[in-house]
């Protein structure tokens, strides 16, 4: 199998009434990863995913999940996956919800018994198991949804903004239940809106918006495109030499002087400049772009909006 669990192209998506949800989407997704997957609302995310979990069918899709055709019954048995704003009967107890989906995916009565006790463990619900789904929190029920996602041994999970309505405390328990799933070698493919969230555990990421993919990468190669120097100092800069400095490549703003993807040489050569100049200099700091300052960037490109989510 390819090193990319999802590799897709020319994808498109017209529902009803010539809304164009997807614009000839191309996506490669690596082997064995969290990959988080981004756009403001309505950009077709969810789109995205059901077509590739089979719950609605692209007008056009070119490519294969796990080796195989999108849309490959068998396939799909490797797969699994948590809506967003998925709902569980509020009678049953959180064993029930986990066993009762094993079930459905043909598990025997005592295999799903422990895959229940395995999951729940997973998740951090073993102490919660035996009460009614009714009584859980939020963040509880989303770690049942994620325990349900997992019965069938899957290779790939979609989680579909599976930290949305969730305390703070409730995400980092969510984020620790996404690791310890890459560890165990799964690919996990998180919707979110959540930049913070996403940054701490992504490997890769995708960005979305109005049906098109703006940009993909890993985050250190997407942030470091717009990594900088920032050199503050003290006092004012005569027009002279704000003018070496701008031929330089330093641009200047509120006591900064900052410079884009320079070598380290040229970078000393502006600040051999200033000192020449008497100029005081109080900081030299590199900085890289975060993931909010990369979304909001890549989205404004093309103008924050969508069209069918």
């Amino acid at each position: 199998m390819s090193q990319h669990v999802i590799d897709i192209q020319n994808t498109w998506k017209t529902y009803r009434g010539g809304v164009q949800a997807l614009r000839g989407v191309t996506l490669q997704v690596p082997q064995g990863q969290i990959f988080g997957f981004l756009g403001p609302n309505g950009a077709g995310k969810s789109t995205l995913v059901k077509i590739l979990t089979s719950i609605v069918k692209p007008s056009q899709c070119e490519g294969t999940m796990l080796g195989e055709r999108i849309g490959h019954k068998k396939t799909l048995s490797k797969v699994g996956y948590l809506p967003e704003h998925a709902s569980f009967p509020e009678y049953l107890k959180g064993r029930e919800v986990v066993r009762y989906v094993a079930g459905l995916c043909g598990t025997s009565k005592s295999l799903s018994r422990v895959k229940a006790d395995e999951l729940l463990e997973l998740v951090g619900m073993s102490d919660w198991a035996d009460k009614k789904m009714g009584s859980y929190s939020k963040g509880m029920k989303q770690r049942i949804g994620i325990a349900q996602a997992l019965v069938n041994d899957p290779e790939i999970v979609f989680l579909d903004e599976p930290t949305d309505g969730v305390d703070p405390r409730g995400r980092k328990e969510m984020r620790d239940v996404l690791v310890k799933m890459r560890e165990q070698g799964r690919t996990v493919f998180v919707n979110s809106h959540l930049l913070g969230e996403l940054e701490m555990i992504c490997d890769s990421i995708a960005i979305m918006d109005r049906g098109e993919l703006v940009t993909q990468g890993t985050i250190a190669d997407l942030t470091a495109k717009s990594q900088r120097i920032e050199i503050g100092y003290l006092g004012q800069l005569s027009s002279d030499l704000m003018t070496k400095l701008s031929a330089m490549g330093g641009e200047h703003s509120a006591q900064t002087i900052t410079i884009y993807q320079k070598q380290i040489s040229e970078i000393q050569s502006i600040i051999d400049t200033l000192r020449a100049g008497a100029v005081v200099i109080s900081r030299v700091e590199e900085v890289r772009q975060n993931l909010e300052d990369l979304f909001i960037s890549s989205v404004s490109a093309t103008g924050v909006g969508g069209t069918q989510n």
